[in-house]
């Protein structure tokens, strides 16, 4: 199966943008690939990949550079995510930082076909960590029966909204809802998640 191009607004949502964020709006600095790994991994949100150690390595680094690299898209303007494996910072936009496309680690790290495998193997992994972090921020027993209609309002969306207006919106009302920002309201962020999470099952039924 042919996974989406690179495009930021095609690609797999990966859930660990999230928890990514709330771990560095508390703390902006001093971050590398392995202790943001490990700090996933005390709130449960990163399990092993792959019996062979080397290949859960590269899965578990491939995961969260990709993560980081969509997120630092997403900030823009207002803030610049610094996306070195060794040096991961979140810091005010300054206006001089700006997204190099022509990073091959960048290109790398958005291609899921680097991952090494198919693309309903990254759907199951991804649909399996949304599963986590919805238990993790608290995911209320909402019935899967709610409308398609009800899910578009509560991303502020008209009913004839295409998949990329649904995907851009998403994104857009989850960064300002996030309980770790300043404007974050913790019921709206989750809220919104279920919508997300109802939508895609729908898209991908």
């Amino acid at each position: 199966m042919t996974l989406p191009e690179r495009h930021s607004d095609e690609q797999p949502e990966n859930p660990l943008i999230w928890p990514i964020l709330g771990i560095l709006e508390k703390q902006h600095d001093g971050w590398m690939v392995h202790t943001l790994a490990d700090a996933l991994k005390q709130q449960d949100l990163m399990k092993t990949l792959d019996d062979a150690p080397d290949q859960d390595l590269f899965k578990r680094n491939f995961l969260l550079m990709n993560a980081l690299y969509q997120l630092q898209e997403m900030l823009l303007p207002e803030q610049w995510l610094q996306a070195h494996a060794m040096d991961i910072r979140l810091m005010t936009n300054t206006g001089t930082q700006q997204i190099d496309t022509a990073d091959p680690l960048r290109e790398y790290y958005l291609d899921w076909q680097n991952y090494e495998t198919d693309g309903d193997a990254i759907r199951e992994l991804l649909s399996s960590f949304w599963k986590r972090y919805q238990q993790h921020i608290g995911q209320r027993n909402v019935s899967n029966n709610v409308s398609w209609h009800h899910d578009l309002a509560i991303l502020e969306l008209p009913a004839d909204a295409s998949p990329v207006q649904i995907r851009r919106q998403w994104r857009r009302l989850a960064l300002r809802w996030h309980p770790d920002r300043p404007s974050g309201d913790a019921d709206k962020f989750r809220e919104a998640c279920e919508a997300w999470q109802r939508i895609q099952s729908r898209l991908h039924s």
